[in-house]
């Protein structure tokens, strides 16, 4: 019988990752807006699993203008406008 923890890490290990826009060092930062510190910048030719999406500031980027941003780890957003969704509606759940 699967327990709730290891129906969480197949999830986590199954997850869906996403290219990040060719040519760009996106800035991950702690909150969904540029107000909030950068914590690390992807490198270039990035892929980024998402945990959950919510909104927050709008950013225009190659994929679009968008006010959708991605977890991609804990305390880790970037906006969705510098991923390859092939959506512009989220594609994960929203974040709490």
């Amino acid at each position: 019988m699967d327990t709730d923890e290891n129906k969480t890490m197949t999830t986590a290990a199954t997850a869906a990752r996403y290219t990040v826009a060719p040519g760009y060092r996106v800035n991950v930062r702690s909150g969904p807006s540029t107000q909030y510190p950068i914590v690390r910048a992807l490198p270039l030719g990035a892929t980024v699993a998402i945990s959950c999406q919510k909104y927050g500031e709008w950013i225009s980027g190659p994929y679009g203008t968008t006010k959708i941003w991605d977890n991609i780890a804990p305390g880790e957003y970037i906006s969705d406008a510098y991923v390859r969704t092939g959506s512009d509606g989220f594609v994960a759940p929203r974040c709490a």
